[in-house]
């Protein structure tokens, strides 16, 4: 726990994410600069909108304000509500993308996310509420922002031009121009899956903005495609993306019962259209935290890529919790599936999580490991 200090208040905020011993900050630079950007400039009488906000921090410190929060992630409306709580404060209303957004939006604080399809189907979203007296600020890191990026703000919102860069962050304006024809988010995208993938070759997918390789299959997936596993029954895709793992699972079993787990709105939204057009076959679709939200000993079978960064970041505490969370839902016998880069060391883990871990297959980039649940296992703990 850190203290963030602002000119409206000083906040103790943590991440809630991860193992809880990573060291890292519930903010950086950007939320810093932006913060005090508002409370010296900008009258946040009105409806307020915050859209990224990672960890909660800057809903957090403006609470007082009632703002509504947009995001993605499962875990960072996690992070918010445990910073609202441990700073005594209520008032922010979470939503999803997916969610009715407000019709009003009278100041619109856009925390840039790490994909520009995800920040384009957003500014897309919230321009019909935006109005010409809108207060429109945003903020990244200078790594950030990029000509695209202000191209977006630009062509969906109006006018855009930065700030000076303070601690490598910077900060956005745009003036809401309601001459800008609105053309509505070109988001979902579908494409055809190639041929030599295994049973759903040729099948159409579904992505929603952010959602990992949104024109293609990524190589590490089309590598589990070619060597499935045979085993089936109750199967989890863990970090399910456009969902493309657990309908191969559905497809080569029709007796398969696969739920669907990420902790993106818009991943899981992915996976239940790209599911539901391929196949009439009953699908869970979940957006949690991992394996939080699945019964212990009740899984055959988990299919797990997990993402190894967060942001900037770059760690094991995703895989950990993900292999843990995988072990403790499975019956005994059950399989844990894992693809991953060579160097990330997964075999190590997983020898520590299950006690045992076999390679399935292997090419010069990719490994397929398998972990199998017994009566003893190693030592969980990262």
């Amino acid at each position: 726990m850190s203290s963030l200090v602002t000119p409206v208040g000083e906040f103790e905020l943590v991440r809630a994410t991860g193992n809880g011993r990573d060291g890292l900050r519930a903010w950086d630079a950007a939320d810093e600069y932006l913060l005090r950007h508002l409370a010296e400039t900008v009258d946040l009488a009105g409806q307020v909108v915050v859209f990224g906000d990672r960890w909660g921090a800057i809903s957090t410190a403006l609470a007082e304000w009632g703002p509504s929060q947009v995001s993605d992630s499962f875990l960072a409306q996690r992070a918010t509500r445990v910073n609202l709580e441990l700073n005594g404060v209520a008032g922010p209303r979470l939503l999803s993308p997916l969610d009715s957004l407000p019709e009003r939006i009278d100041v619109l604080v856009v925390r840039l996310p790490k994909s520009l399809a995800l920040l384009e189907d957003q500014l897309h979203r919230l321009a019909p509420s935006v109005h010409e007296g809108t207060v429109i600020v945003g903020a990244g890191m200078v790594t950030e922002i990029h000509t695209s990026t202000l191209a977006l703000f630009e062509r969906i919102l109006g006018p855009t031009r930065t700030s000076l860069a303070v601690k490598k962050a910077r900060l956005i304006f745009c003036a809401p121009d309601m001459g800008i024809k609105r053309t509505g988010s070109p988001w979902p995208r579908t494409y055809d899956l190639p041929e030599g993938v295994g049973v759903v070759s040729g099948r159409t997918v579904t992505n929603y903005a952010g959602v990992f390789c949104a024109d293609r299959l990524d190589i590490g997936t089309r590598f589990l495609l070619r060597h499935l596993p045979a085993r089936s029954g109750q199967v989890v895709d863990l970090g399910c993306g456009n969902g493309v793992v657990g309908l191969a699972a559905a497809l080569a079993d029709p007796g398969a019962e696969v739920t669907f787990v990420d902790e993106s709105y818009h991943a899981v939204a992915s996976a239940e259209a790209t599911f539901h057009a391929n196949t009439a076959a009953p699908g869970r679709f979940l957006v949690t935290d991992g394996m939080s939200e699945i019964s212990p000993g009740s899984m055959d079978l988990v299919l797990n890529n997990p993402p190894f960064h967060s942001h900037r970041a770059i760690g094991d505490a995703t895989a950990w919790e993900m292999f843990t969370g995988s072990r403790h839902a499975l019956r005994p016998g059950g399989e844990l599936y894992v693809i991953g880069n060579r160097h990330l060391g997964y075999h190590v883990k997983l020898r520590r999580v299950f006690g045992n871990c076999d390679l399935i297959a292997s090419d010069p980039k990719f490994v397929l490991l398998r972990a199998v649940k017994r009566q003893a296992a190693g030592r969980a703990d990262g």
